[in-house]
């Protein structure tokens, strides 16, 4: 049975014009973006095959086109749509980061680094430059590695930090298909980076890690 025999106020187009689309789930948010299913497939039954073969969302955006493309009724134009729109959301995040006074709104954050980091399949560490008011100088990505690691030399991190005038930073990393709790590594590279960034009066406001099950902030958890 389509989504257009559905009772209207099941409908996930309709509810999100009603209610928001925060109420939808996942499945349903993928439904309005596919627009149509297949034969014997809704397109929220669709949306829910993609959930249970690459496991998230942020695995979904991430995808191969090849991979992508093995699910009947996918091919290149919605490999290239689910492209641009998440391309689309990063770019709007960015843009609020940078428009902020001072980079203290949490949550915008923490939605950024999230959009930012979780699709990424390898471990990859950024970091945001501040100035003296906190506000977003450039955000780079300072390494990228392998599925559980990714090499980050103090020297480099200093390195980039003095060239952009920065005084302040704030590093993150992802640990993909992990969870979001520090290694031991992770609180090792933390101390000897807050170390040397003190050195050199740059003040190292947080380090937050992207897992599968949420994020985790050493500023939250007092280990800055």
């Amino acid at each position: 049975m389509s989504i257009a025999s559905w009772p209207e106020n099941q409908r996930p187009r309709e509810r999100l014009i009603a209610h928001g689309a925060s109420v939808l789930s996942d499945a349903e948010l993928l439904a309005i973006f596919l627009r149509t299913g297949i034969p014997g497939k809704d397109a929220v039954t669709l949306g829910r095959e993609l959930l249970q073969k690459f496991g998230s969302l942020a695995h979904i955006f991430s995808a191969a086109l090849p991979d992508f493309s093995s699910i009947a009724g996918l091919g290149d134009a919605k490999f290239a749509q689910l492209q641009a729109a998440y391309e689309l959301s990063r770019r709007a995040l960015s843009e609020n980061l940078h428009n902020q006074p001072e980079l203290n709104n949490t949550l915008l954050l923490k939605r950024y680094l999230r959009n930012e980091l979780a699709p990424c399949t390898v471990e990859t560490f950024v970091a945001l430059f501040l100035d003296t008011r906190h506000r977003l100088i450039k955000r780079e990505v300072l390494a990228t590695g392998t599925l559980r690691q990714a090499h980050v030399h103090t020297r480099e991190v200093v390195r980039a930090a003095l060239s952009h005038n920065a005084a302040a930073m704030i590093i993150a990393h992802n640990h993909p298909r992990g969870s979001c709790e520090p290694s031991a590594p992770d609180l090792h590279l933390t101390n000897t980076l807050k170390s040397a960034l003190d050195y050199v009066e740059v003040n190292l406001l947080d380090h937050i890690i992207v897992g599968e099950d949420g994020l985790y902030s050493f500023a939250e958890h007092g280990r800055l």
